[in-house]
């Protein structure tokens, strides 16, 4: 590194220091291919508005609880050995950087992490359901659609594809938990498929009483064949159990019947931990919890109506709220009116409150509007879980004050003796249940306003206390351009296919930061085969320690990341041969790397392996070849001058 670099790159490390809240909110400091990443004693101290104008910063964000800096292949390594040096701190492996985030968390702080990271992946999802749910509560309502064959048609078949999503939730939560822990994806639907099997009871069915459940007895215990429906709290713990299994078979069994054997032993022993152990603890914490609610209510007056609706969705979190259907049936049985509704109904509006004011706060965040306009539309309908998990949970402080303003909604309900004479629909669709007595839509109507009006002013209020902002997501990084519009043509170089695959634009890859170009045009391959070529004649500049990354340096001084795979830094090294070292020449066609792409892709993780023109000279420009299926050796682009 020669004297003038130095010195720039001290400046920056001085501004990002400063910008960061000093040295002493510094607890680690680390490096991938392209991003310098800190751990940071308190995030909310970091100016990442500031950051993304600091000198050959091309973006900024915190994920992982790591605060990440965009600096490009070749570059991150100086800048963050002379950042180490100026704050004497060493650098430290990704692995450690990642143990040191997570110790920096306490147990709670880990737990909700780990629960917004199983979400965040099958929102869509759960956001699409309840979008249908609402178009289908509305559709349902109005005579026109009753009468109109057509029109039925189309509200029938939406309200199937609503519930359908709903209907397999616990699937797509055993899924994701799984996938999040480190096993495969794949032993996570197997035990979704078990919890939703159609040789068990219904588990709404069941809490009704209109359908028999049998009974098995194993080791003199009864085991009660029940359904999983809604049972989302059972999905994570028992994803989690299936991932530690899934991982833990793997490395125990031999390679030569791990195939067969590791499977199967895990879907075995998670099956009968569900039935035996996970399940029944789950429906006792159902029971309990809502049988303390429901003597709150009837017992403690304004604070039972208050402490019922402020932790209400607290409960939708577990899935655990829909055996709140058995009970509210039985009191229009009992008593021809239902109060659980209305208190259920200004808990979600609440929320919704919440989300509004999260938003307030986030403005200009193109991300967080795309989130919280549509969480916000559905919970109109009376669903709130793309607000829970998709903003309030995930940022903790909206959470909290969609409680609160849940808990003033229920006193309004009580102080008014609101009530319902029906159950199944909730917010706007549930004005139609209120029961007319003593001004009962006007008080419904003041109920909502109320809960909504404080959802929004409590997260508005401790968001500013807090100072909490979404810094979790990418924030908007700015583009770099790579090369200038020149018509003169000199000394044209050609890059060619690193390995056989599906040739496709860099901007179809499912990272954000190379779909959005942000170190650099480049392409992708869908690779066919294991082993990874230099693409041309160059120097190996850089090899990261987790093995998922090369940098080359062509004879013209072009650089060149070749990155496997996507997220694989994750994987430490593993499923991975490098077979060059920094420094070293190689031709092209030279085989510089092996990965296993079946065993990265059986660990979910996507196999793109792309090419990213990081560094190109002053003047040069890329001119991509078209998407098709490419050989070793094809031309797939030219840098021209």
């Amino acid at each position: 590194m020669d004297a003038e670099k130095r010195v720039r790159y001290e400046k920056i490390a001085t501004e990002i220091v400063r910008l960061v809240g000093g040295r002493d909110n510094i607890l680690g400091v680390a490096h991938c291919a392209t991003r310098l990443r800190l751990v940071l004693e308190d995030n909310d101290r970091a100016d990442t508005a500031n950051i993304e104008n600091v000198d050959l910063v091309k973006g900024v964000f915190v994920a992982g609880d790591q605060l990440q800096i965009i600096f490009g292949a070749g570059l991150v390594n100086d800048v963050c050995r002379v950042l180490a040096e100026s704050i004497h701190m060493d650098s430290m492996s990704l692995s450690d950087l990642k143990s040191k985030a997570n110790r920096k968390m306490n147990p709670l702080q880990r737990a909700v992490k780990a629960l917004s990271d199983v979400f965040i992946e099958i929102m869509p999802g759960i956001l699409a359901a309840a979008l249908l749910t609402g178009l289908s509560s509305v559709l349902g309502n109005l005579d026109v659609v009753e009468n109109n064959d057509t029109l039925y048609g189309i509200s029938t078949l939406i309200n199937i594809a609503s519930g359908a999503i709903f209907g397999f939730l616990p699937l797509c939560v055993a899924y994701s938990t799984v996938k999040r822990f480190g096993g495969r994806p794949i032993m996570g639907l197997v035990m979704g498929c078990i919890m939703l099997s159609n040789s068990l009871t219904d588990a709404y069915a069941a809490a009704q009483g209109t359908a028999e459940v049998t009974v098995l007895h194993i080791f003199g215990l009864p085991v009660e064949l029940v359904g999983f429906q809604g049972g989302i709290i059972v999905a994570l713990l028992i994803g989690v159990i299936t991932a530690k299994l899934d991982i833990f078979f793997e490395k125990k069994i031999p390679e030569m019947i791990r195939l067969l054997v590791s499977p199967l032993l895990t879907t075995l022993v998670s099956a009968f931990l569900l039935f035996m152990i996970i399940g029944p603890v789950g429906r006792g914490l159902a029971s309990g919890i809502t049988a303390v609610l429901v003597w709150m209510t009837q017992n403690l007056g304004a604070v039972g109506y208050a402490v019922f609706s402020g932790v209400q969705q607290l409960i939708v979190i577990t899935g655990l709220h829909h055996v709140f259907g058995a009970i509210e049936s039985q009191l229009l049985v009992d008593t021809g009116r239902n109060f659980l509704n209305p208190l259920m109904s200004v808990a979600i509006i609440a929320q919704g409150g919440a989300v509004l004011g999260y938003l307030a706060r986030n403005l200009k965040d193109a991300r967080a509007r795309e989130l919280c306009i549509p969480s916000f539309v559905s919970v109109l309908f009376g669903i709130t879980e793309p607000a829970l998990f998709g903003v309030n949970l995930r940022y903790r402080y909206p959470l909290i004050g969609g409680c609160i303003g849940g808990a003033i909604g229920g006193i309004v309900v009580y102080f008014t003796d609101l009530g319902a004479l029906g159950f199944g629909t909730t917010v706007v669709p549930g004005i139609a249940l209120a029961d007319p007595a003593g001004n009962g839509y006007i008080n419904y109507i003041i109920a909502h306003i109320t809960a909504l009006g404080a959802g929004f002013i409590a997260a508005l209020f401790l968001g500013m206390m807090f100072n909490r902002r979404n810094t979790e997501e990418p924030a908007a990084v700015r583009g770099a351009r790579l090369y200038k519009e020149e018509n003169q043509v000199i000394m044209p170089e050609q890059i060619c296919a690193y390995v056989s695959g599906e040739l496709v634009g860099i901007e179809k890859v499912s990272d954000p930061t190379f779909a959005g170009k942000v170190l650099g045009d480049g392409v992708a391959i869908l690779p066919k085969e294991n082993k990874i070529y230099a693409p041309v004649d160059a120097v190996v500049e850089m090899i990261t320690d987790t093995k998922h990354a090369i940098t080359l340096r062509t004879k013209s001084g072009n650089g060149i990341l070749i990155h496997v795979g996507i997220d694989t830094v994750q994987l430490n090294g593993k499923y991975f041969d490098v077979h060059v070292s920094a420094g070293q020449e190689v031709k092209k066609g030279d085989c510089i790397m092996e990965a296993d792409f079946k065993k990265i892709a059986e660990k979910g993780y996507d196999t793109a392996v792309c090419m990213i023109f990081a560094e190109l000279e002053e003047g040069c420009r890329v001119e991509p070849e078209p998407e098709r299926t490419v050989s070793v050796g094809e031309k797939i682009a030219l840098i021209r001058k």
